[in-house]
């Protein structure tokens, strides 16, 4: 199936030839597509120099910083457009380990699901060194996605996934506002509430090594907030009919 990998980055200057290179490695015929928000270090130059020597890798210039989500409904759009058939997400830092590529499309690619999630809280994921309150936010907001949403998915933040590009295109993009870990929930809860098979795949998810993490306050309080928001509104939805 042809696939393409979305790789957003800013500021991803130390890591962008590696995690390239480990792409190309672990699933050798798929394209890849890197989202960059006008880095000040050269990471787009980069990542056009891999791909002029190696092929296969394209690059989405954007002017600046406008959010993870808006990276990727670029990205998707961009890989729609050009008829890939799965379109996958993965972090530039390393963090999402390139050579879990094959087991995390495989489910996509038998049939067996829409989506398929790499997943830190299911048997065998981990999350190796994480400091105690960093993976206890994480596991805590999990946990209250499910609860409000009624989504049967553990691990609803992440960002290591894939999807069918069919079962992307019966997603309105435009409507999906979110931004951050937010819009990784608000994509699993678009094609679960839609009828689409998603599955977990447990990987080890590892601390960035190289650069700066992206992560913020904000982020945590707009997921929060719009996950509360759908939950109540689709409640009240539900009671309606």
């Amino acid at each position: 199936m042809r696939t393409l990998v979305i790789i957003p980055t800013y500021l991803e200057a130390e890591n962008i030839t590696v995690v390239l290179a480990q792409v190309r490695d672990a699933v050798p015929d798929a394209e890849v597509l890197v989202v960059d928000d006008g880095s000040p270090d050269g990471t787009a130059d980069l990542a056009e120099g891999f791909g002029a020597e190696h092929g296969a890798v394209s690059v989405l210039r954007r002017p600046g910083k406008a959010g993870l989500g808006s990276a990727y409904r670029d990205g998707f759009a961009w890989g729609l457009e050009r008829g890939v058939e799965v379109l996958v997400e993965m972090d530039a830092d390393l963090s999402h380990n390139p050579g879990t590529l094959p087991r995390l499309l495989e489910p996509i690619e038998s049939g067996e699901a829409d989506l398929s999630i790499g997943s830190r809280y299911v048997l065998g994921g981990a999350v190796p060194n994480w400091p105690t309150h960093r993976l206890l936010l994480s596991k805590w907001g999990n946990r209250y996605a499910r609860l409000a949403l009624g989504l049967p998915v553990n691990d609803a933040t992440a960002g290591f996934r894939a999807y069918r590009a069919d079962a992307l295109r019966t997603i309105d993009l435009g409507e999906v506002a979110a931004e951050g870990y937010a819009f990784q929930i608000e994509m699993a809860y678009a094609m679960w509430r839609r009828g689409h098979t998603v599955v977990e795949i447990p990987i080890a998810f590892t601390d960035r090594v190289r650069g700066t993490s992206k992560m913020s306050g904000r982020i945590v309080v707009e997921a929060m907030f719009l996950v509360t928001w759908w939950g109540i509104r689709d409640r009240v939805l539900r009671r309606g009919r």
